[in-house]
């Protein structure tokens, strides 16, 4: 992975395929805009942020908590 990639962008680009399913290929092959067509959901107009509750959930799902 490139030193470029901050440290939050590199956790992310190790959780957001698995979360997802993608392979790293598929991910790494993904443009910001099917990312953003995926993880941001059509209706109800900008998503909510990321409450720490659902952060450490999901960490500890990941083995991370």
């Amino acid at each position: 992975m490139s030193d470029s990639l901050s440290p939050v962008a590199r956790r992310l680009s190790g959780l957001v395929p698995r979360l997802l399913g993608w392979s790293p290929d598929a991910f790494w092959a993904a443009t910001p805009a099917e990312l953003a067509a995926i993880l941001v959901p059509e209706a109800g107009g900008d998503p909510a942020p990321l409450s720490r509750a659902d952060l450490n959930r999901m960490m500890e799902q990941d083995g991370h908590g």
